[in-house]
């Protein structure tokens, strides 16, 4: 049976989001594995075919200007305010808008869901490395394989040779395309965690590697983590030993410290079990959690905001020297 199409742009995404709810209530529990399947698959399909549409209708409101009539000065801080999305997926679906436009092919896949969206951001970020009179070829190609079934590996290979072909052997007077192309992304978010996000040069990649692989071994059959909890911990290690072996270049004329705050409150119970003294201490650790969750969003001050079993261990930490200062109210309320 096939549905009647929409009537209008606004109908047609009431239906989708009707759709969506659907499956959302649906006890997936009853369904066959077969039905399973088929829905996670038709998911990813409707996602890749979402991203083209929104894609093009951020392009038009840019282009119209339609962020101004609601008072924000950009598209970015329209979909910010206006569609409450944080500001790094605001970041990305304004990223779509100029990978659509430098790649018409592989925004077709995506509208024909032939491609899944982070299979074409991957082939996106490979061609555009490409001199600008091949890219649409590659893209053609790439897009291509894709359909008819090549897994991102294949890919890889495929656009590695493609990319070897269209670009000519480097001058060794002009600087490494590959060092232009660097950089590395970190993010502060909610409780004072963060996300770290790069693009490495080969030579980078490989010495990360080398030292998270040393880092991160099991220690022993007890040992439960995850790799990449393993990685986790062993980026951790190393730039702790980075700053305590006093390699680090002097800032100011001073050696490099790592800064943490640890409130009174959670000083004091580590060595504390007085009632009152506990009442105290959740109160201001609320509000601690709130200044680090506001840090999150407005910027925080480049220190680690620390509490329990964290602090405990910083503030034990032989190569720290703790500095402990009064804060009145540290969240700013009244």
């Amino acid at each position: 049976m096939t549905a009647a199409p929409p009537a209008s742009a606004i109908d047609a995404v009431e239906m989708l989001t009707s759709a969506m709810r659907y499956l959302a209530a649906a006890d997936a529990t009853q369904m066959s594995t077969e039905v399973q399947a088929r829905c996670l698959a038709g998911l990813e399909r409707a996602d890749a075919v979402e991203t083209a549409a929104r894609a093009s209708v951020l392009a038009a409101f840019t282009a119209a200007q339609g962020h101004c009539e609601d008072g924000d000065y950009s598209p970015r801080s329209w979909l910010i305010h206006r569609t409450r999305v944080t500001k790094g997926t605001a970041a990305g679906h304004i990223a779509w808008v100029r990978r659509a436009r430098a790649h018409p092919r592989i925004r077709a896949a995506l509208a024909a869901g032939e491609m899944t969206e982070c299979y074409a951001r991957t082939v996106c970020q490979w061609t555009d490395k490409l001199p600008g009179d091949c890219r649409g070829t590659a893209d053609e190609i790439l897009a291509g394989a894709a359909q008819r079934g090549m897994d991102l590996r294949d890919l890889a290979a495929l656009a590695a040779e493609i990319q070897s072909r269209a670009t000519p052997p480097p001058d060794p007077g002009d600087p490494d395309p590959a060092f232009e192309d660097r950089a590395v992304r970190l993010e502060t978010t909610f409780g004072g965690a963060g996300v770290l996000s790069a693009s490495l040069t080969p030579e980078c990649t490989a010495l990360v590697g080398t030292v998270l692989d040393a880092l991160s071994a099991p220690q022993g059959a007890e040992d439960t983590r995850t790799h990449e909890q393993r990685y986790h911990d062993g980026l951790a290690e190393a730039m702790r030993r980075l700053v305590a072996a006093g390699l680090l270049p002097e800032r100011a004329g001073q050696p490099v410290k790592a800064v943490a705050h640890i409130s009174l409150a959670d000083l004091m119970v580590l060595d504390g079990d007085s009632a009152l003294q506990e009442r105290w201490t959740e109160r201001v650790r609320a509000q601690w959690a709130g200044h680090r969750a506001a840090a999150s969003v407005a910027g925080s001050d480049g220190a680690a905001w620390l509490d329990g079993d964290a602090a405990e261990g910083f503030a034990c930490d032989a190569s720290i020297t703790p500095v402990v200062f009064g804060e009145r109210e540290p969240s700013g309320a009244r």
